[in-house]
């Protein structure tokens, strides 16, 4: 007796498998994009950052709530992920990381992509391949990964959006227990 297996789409998207014209209990999930389409992340600017630990497990660092902390204390992976930071700017030559705050489970960076004298960018990579750069080093060196397997950017646009997410940076470590990202023990 043989089975067979077809594949759809269900109402929401989803792909789903049939077998023998019934459904399987389970619709596989179809990720939101959430990279900005026809947008070239190669191009000259100023990109806002966030990378997360894998289920928010707090392995970068520690802030003590309800201290007035300036700089979170880092474990030695969130040394590691430091060092990758500062390598960073050296990895390509015209991008710079301008600002960073390493949380106890997510970093927070602005990047930026300048231009050489000419006013043009010589091969710089996209900020997707940047960042998949950036988690590879640090898994090799502590030889697991740290990464949820996605990252948040957000295209800073103006001087105004730019001087609200480099204080946001500033910020977050005394703003802890308020942080989106902040998991209650």
């Amino acid at each position: 007796m043989s089975s067979k297996i077809g594949i759809g789409f269900g109402k929401y998207g989803n792909l789903y498998f049939v077998r023998n014209g019934g459904y399987m209990e389970k619709e596989l999930p179809v990720r939101k994009k959430i990279r900005l389409d026809g947008y070239d992340y190669s191009q000259v600017g100023y990109y806002f950052i966030t990378m997360c630990v894998k289920n928010m497990h707090e392995m970068l660092g520690s802030i003590d709530v309800g201290t007035n902390c300036v700089r979170p204390r880092l474990s030695e992976y969130g040394n590691i992920v430091e060092k990758e930071i500062t390598v960073l700017s050296k990895t390509y030559e015209n991008v710079k990381v301008v600002k960073y705050v390493i949380m106890p489970n997510h970093i927070h960076m602005i990047i930026a992509i300048e231009s050489d004298n000419s006013g043009r960018t010589q091969f710089v990579p996209t900020i997707s391949r940047i960042i998949k750069q950036f988690k590879g080093s640090i898994t090799k060196q502590i030889g697991f990964s740290l990464w949820q397997a996605r990252f948040y950017d957000e295209i800073i646009r103006n001087q105004e959006a730019y001087q609200n997410i480099w204080q946001y940076i500033e910020n977050n470590p005394a703003k802890w227990a308020e942080d989106d990202y902040f998991v209650k023990k």
